[in-house]
């Protein structure tokens, strides 16, 4: 079973940045789309960002223009990086592959508070 593990969240002020990682513990991500998800409190959980195998990415609205996805295969690995942040980006961050495809197990995720 492939394990995702999710880190670099934290508490930032509004116009702040962070870097998520994603790790896979195994080579998932060379043979699938991936991406990163949000769940807000009483929210459903969104699909915020997919790199495709071919290296395109596609955003939704909400982040266009501030978040970058990105993945290193040779570490499994797949990043967010999160400028630009506003209170409503809070949420708990995963990993996960992308929307078309079948997922893994979910993993713990990381906290993202936007805050002054």
């Amino acid at each position: 079973q492939v394990q995702l593990v999710e880190s670099g969240g934290g508490l930032v002020q509004p116009g702040g940045s962070l870097r998520l990682s994603c790790v896979a513990s195994g080579s998932i991500f060379r043979i699938s789309a991936a991406s990163w998800y949000r769940q807000a409190p009483g929210s459903r959980r969104e699909l915020v960002a997919t790199i495709f195998l071919g290296g395109a990415t596609n955003y939704a609205d909400s982040v266009k223009g501030r978040f970058a996805i990105s993945r290193d295969n040779a570490k499994n690995t797949v990043y967010l990086q999160m400028n630009s942040l506003k209170p409503e980006d809070t949420a708990v961050y995963y990993c996960n592959t992308g929307p078309s495809a079948i997922k893994v197990n979910w993993g713990q995720g990381t906290q993202v508070t936007v805050s002054s």
